[in-house]
């Protein structure tokens, strides 16, 4: 019987293609739109999912509040500090540094350009591992020796020297009113790509280097930040909770006098938004869901009334009430379905197209796919209800005579 039904619905929905199709254009868009506009949502996630985990997903940064008004010298981390808070949290703790940078000028000969100068400690690469491609990485003797060592992007250091193998090259810059020159010990690359770039903010112009830490803590070795990477599997809230009451004991502070932030809480904050927002501008896009629902209930009451003499000949050859509603809920579900199935091919088409364009990877999630499809039918059964319960209550005799 459903087989039946849903051939005479493919039949009548033939026989008028046009009106057909502009009837299920309102599906079509409401459809294709709120597919498009989740998967756009789902893959800006997940492409802030990978820069913070790029990032490092157990970073943290500690610091005096800013809200803190008495700020005191002894509020400052000293390197003294760090080591303390390196041996009392060793089970916790990875890596510890000042989170210190600089982007001064650098020169070698006539060329210059701005560079940002990253202040790391010998066993970052363990915390955010780069690959090397000439030379070495930072040692223990160029931190504790606050040597001008350089490790340097292998791009950046094509730009500064006319060539990526800069091993031994010099640069002159200056750092807190001091001019020296600084030494190339290695060059090392990091693949990111063009979406990560963009929203870590750095310029194509901008070079990227990595120097001992040590050198952005002189003269007095006093800083404002403390930043730190957790090992894998720490609670990063109850990590901080500890970090912050023994820096209340150790700089006679409260724990609530000082700052944290990590990148578990901004990822959090930033999927929680991304999501929302996705899930609001879906909502509104779902509204042309409900003009298209309205658009086939049109139809189908004028398909009802055009085929009035069918209707009565049907139910006068004994079909029931049930056939004719069936048969009418079926139409319409199929009408409503096929502008679904169209709206989802248009949609994937255009946002895997644009995926494409922009070298990004698109997620595309099968379960909105299905739940869009089955909600589409829904909304034809829905606003076919009306027009089929019409059908199915004509009386046989009078829709006999109807012209």
């Amino acid at each position: 019987m459903l087989g039946e039904n849903m051939v005479m619905a493919f039949h009548a929905i033939m026989a008028n293609k046009m009106r057909s199709f502009l009837t299920m254009l309102g599906i079509i868009i409401g459809i294709g739109s709120v597919i498009s506009i989740v998967s756009i949502g789902d893959t800006m996630r997940g492409l802030f999912a990978d820069l913070y985990k790029d990032a490092g997903t157990t970073q943290a940064v500690v610091s005096i509040g800013y809200w803190v008004e008495d700020v005191r010298d002894s509020d400052y981390f000293t390197l003294d500090d760090l080591e303390k808070i390196r041996e009392v949290f060793a089970d916790e703790i990875a890596y510890i540094d000042s989170y210190a940078s600089v982007s001064p000028d650098v020169r070698v000969g006539r060329t210059s350009m701005k560079f940002d100068l990253q202040g790391v400690d010998r066993d970052y690469q363990e915390v955010q591992p780069v690959t090397m491609v000439a030379g070495r990485y930072l040692n223990e003797s160029d931190i504790l020796g606050r040597k001008k060592n350089v490790v340097m992007e292998a791009e950046s250091a094509g730009k500064l020297f006319g060539t990526e193998d800069a091993v031994g090259k010099t640069f002159r810059t200056t750092l807190y009113g001091d001019t020296d020159l600084y030494t190339v010990v290695g060059v090392y690359k990091k693949e990111m790509s063009a979406f990560q770039k963009l929203l870590m903010g750095g310029s194509s112009d901008t070079g990227s280097a990595y120097i001992p830490y040590t050198l952005l803590t002189w003269p007095n070795d006093t800083f404002y930040y403390c930043r730190l990477y957790a090992k894998e599997g720490t609670d990063m809230a109850d990590l901080m909770s500890h970090l912050t009451a023994y820096l209340g004991k150790l700089k006679g502070r409260n724990a609530g006098d000082f700052y944290t932030n990590t990148v578990a809480d901004e990822m959090g904050s930033i999927d929680s938004m991304m999501g929302g927002l996705s899930m609001a501008v879906g909502g509104i896009a779902a509204i042309s869901l409900i003009v298209g629902g309205i658009g086939i209930m049109n139809i189908m009451l004028v398909s009802v009334t055009e085929r009035t003499r069918e209707i009565g000949i049907r139910k006068a050859l004994g079909a029931r009430t049930r056939d004719v509603l069936i048969q009418f809920l079926t139409e319409s579900a199929i009408l409503s379905a096929l502008g679904g199935i169209i709206g989802v091919v248009l949609a994937v088409t255009v946002v895997t197209a644009g995926g494409a364009a922009f070298g990004l990877p698109v997620v595309i999630r099968p379960g909105i796919i299905i739940l869009a499809v089955s909600f589409s039918a829904v909304v034809g059964i829905f606003f076919g209800i009306y027009p089929a319960s019409k059908a199915a209550k004509a009386d046989p005799i009078d829709a006999l005579r109807y012209e």
